[in-house]
C-alpha cells in the first residue's frame, strides 16, 4: 500500500508507487493525502484531503484486502502525518510488518516541502515506527541535525537518524555531487554498507525518490531481506533511469516499465 499525494504528471507519488507495484508483480492499493496539480515544470497547486478521507481510505484496503508492506510518501501536514501514525500503530498490531518512510520534507533540490511543526511530527511519530526509513540530502540533514557534504558525512548521519527509532536508515545520495550522485548509505544498527550503483547521466529523474521507496516495499512484500530490497530496489531504479521518458518541457520521468521500453526499440 503506499500512503501519498496524487501526481496529475504521472511521474512520482501514488502514479508511480503503483507503476513501481505493478512491475514488481504485487497487487498495490492506496490511499491518497493530497492531490497536486504538476507537470514536468514543477507543482502549481497542492490541495490536501481530510484526514478523515485519509483514514476511511487506509481501513477500506486494511480491513478487506489488508497490507503485507506499506510505504508512505507525501503525507503534507501535522494532522495528517498524526492520523497516519496512529492507523499505522494499530496496523502493526495485527498485520503489518513492513513500512517505508519516505520523509518527503525536502526536494532533492533542497526547497522545502511542508512545515516545521509538521516535520517534527514525522520525526517523532512516524520515523520510529518505520522498518526502513529513505531521506535524501536535504532530509537527512534536517533529521541528524548535521550539515552533509561529503560520504562520511552521510555515514554519521544513518547512525544519528537511526537513533530515532527506525529499524534501518538508507540515506540517499541522489543530491550529492558527482559520484556520490549514485551511492547510498545504509545502516541497521549493526551493518554500515555504501551502497553503489552506476552514474545515469540525464535530467529525467522526476520521481526517484517515490519509485525507489515504492520499491524497497514490494520486495519486502515480497519476503526478500531489508537490505536486498534495499539494493534490489536501487539496480531497478538505475534500470528505469536508463529507459528515462523524455517528455514534457522540465524534468522527465523514469521508465518505470523498462522492459516493455527494451522490447519497443529492440524487436
Amino acid at each position: 500500500m503506499t500512503i501519498a499525494g496524487s501526481d496529475s504528471g504521472g511521474g512520482a507519488g501514488i502514479q508511480a508507487d503503483l507503476k513501481t507495484f505493478a512491475f514488481h508483480c504485487v497487487h498495490g492499493t492506496s490511499a491518497i493525502t493530497c492531490i497536486t496539480a504538476q507537470n514536468t515544470l514543477g507543482v502549481s497547486r497542492v490541495d490536501a484531503l481530510s484526514v478523515e478521507s485519509v483514514i476511511a481510505q487506509i481501513q477500506a484496503v486494511v480491513n478487506d484486502i489488508g497490507a503485507q508492506a506499506v510505504k508512505t510518501g507525501m503525507l503534507l501536514n501535522q494532522e495528517i502525518i498524526e492520523a497516519v501514525s496512529e492507523q499505522m500503530r494499530i496496523l502493526q498490531l495485527t498485520q503489518l510488518e513492513y513500512l517505508v518512510v519516505d520523509p518527503v520534507m525536502v526536494s532533492r533540490a533542497g526547497a522545502k516541502l511542508m512545515n516545521d511543526n509538521a516535520i517534527a511530527t514525522l520525526k517523532n511519530l512516524l520515523i520510529p515506527q518505520a522498518a526502513i526509513v529513505t531521506p535524501n540530502r536535504y532530509e537527512a540533514e534536517i533529521l541528524s541535525n548535521l550539515n552533509i557534504e561529503t560520504l562520511q558525512d552521510m555515514q554519521i548521519a544513518a547512525q544519528e537518524i537511526y537513533k530515532l527509532g527506525g529499524k534501518a536508515v538508507l540515506v540517499k545520495g541522489g543530491g550529492m555531487e558527482g559520484e556520490l550522485k549514485a551511492i547510498d548509505v545504509w545502516f541497521d544498527g549493526k551493518k554500515l554498507e555504501t551502497l553503489k550503483t552506476e552514474v545515469i547521466d540525464t535530467k529525467n529523474t522526476h520521481g526517484t525518490g517515490c519509485t525507489l521507496s515504492a520499491a524497497i516495499a514490494a520486495n519486502l512484500a515480497l519476503g526478500k531481506s531489508p537490505l536486498d530490497s534495499v539494493i534490489q530496489a536501487k539496480n531497478y531504479v538505475t534500470d528505469a533511469l536508463k529507459f528515462n521518458l523524455a517528455i514534457g518541457k522540465g524534468h522527465g520521468y523514469l521508465g518505470h516499465f523498462f522492459p516493455l521500453l527494451t522490447n519497443l526499440t529492440n524487436p
